[in-house]
């Protein structure tokens, strides 16, 4: 078992290796809270001269089974930044309209442009995931996908934009427990979707699916990271350090202010 990584490009990605329970040597959550809050903080800083460099961009893939935190992770993390500077997308059935295009047309179109962040809740990748597990177009189809999703990765970041994509790793019984806490919440059971379970069933061929995607699609310019999240605390903690690494590698600046500001003064106004 392994912490929160990547591997080489070209190296198999092996789930079973990768202990979704690991929180390093974090002793507390306390703790966890503690460094968490500290590297939102300078997330939101960071995020400001991103903006208003305008110049870069940042994208945030999350994938993970169903319960694992993908929205838990945008709201404790992500809340971070202001929202002014970023925009969030969750990737759904495709409609009739999308449909009518190739796969990645609606993904393009939500790519963040300069200065923004961008953070996809599922993406791309759901079409050589439950496409393929469920059997919803032809092997030979969603197969070439590999080729096209690194491509696309390969033109965005070729366009200023840093892609960041995270697997969240929870285990069976870790998802069971926290679906029996939607249908057991009041407030949450409306989260509970019949569908999850089918999507249990298929555990194993979700995980092949998995490790396949992320062992193609692991690229020097859009590596993946996997992230324990049976403990939310440490999940937290370890897509805060994720971000705020990439975004501190990325240093974006405040842009030079305009020369002779020094000598402006502001004019009184009269009014009424």
């Amino acid at each position: 078992m392994t912490q929160t990584t990547t591997l080489p490009c070209g190296d198999p990605f092996h789930l079973a290796n990768f202990d979704p329970s690991f929180s390093g040597n974090i002793e507390h959550k306390r703790q966890a809270k503690a460094e968490t809050k500290d590297n939102m903080e300078a997330l939101f800083e960071l995020q400001a001269r991103l903006y208003a460099e305008n110049r870069r961009s940042l994208l945030v893939v999350l994938q993970a089974m169903d319960a694992a935190g993908k929205d838990g992770t945008i709201k404790h993390v992500m809340g971070a930044f202001n929202p002014q500077g970023v925009r969030v997308t969750s990737f759904k059935a495709p409609s009739k309209l999308e449909l009518a295009h190739d796969f990645l047309w609606r993904v393009h179109r939500a790519a963040p442009r300069r200065g923004m962040i961008g953070i996809f809740n599922r993406s791309h990748y759901e079409d050589v995931l439950i496409v393929r597990v469920l059997k919803l177009a032809p092997e030979e189809v969603w197969r070439a996908r590999f080729d096209h999703i690194n491509a696309f990765e390969k033109l965005l970041t070729d366009n200023a934009t840093t892609i960041v994509k995270i697997f969240l790793h929870i285990n069976p019984e870790e998802q069971a427990e926290r679906l029996r806490a939607r249908l057991d919440t009041p407030g949450k059971e409306w989260k509970f979707n019949i569908d999850d379970l089918d999507a249990r069933q298929r555990w194993g061929d979700y995980m092949a699916a998995y490790e396949e995607a992320m062992t193609r699609c692991n690229t020097p310019h859009a590596p993946w990271h996997v992230v324990p999240a049976n403990r939310k605390w440490y999940r937290n903690l370890a897509v805060s350090r994720i971000v705020r690494r990439t975004l501190e590698g990325l240093n974006p600046t405040y842009p030079d202010p305009e020369p002779g500001l020094d000598e402006v003064e502001i004019p009184p106004v009269r009014w009424p």
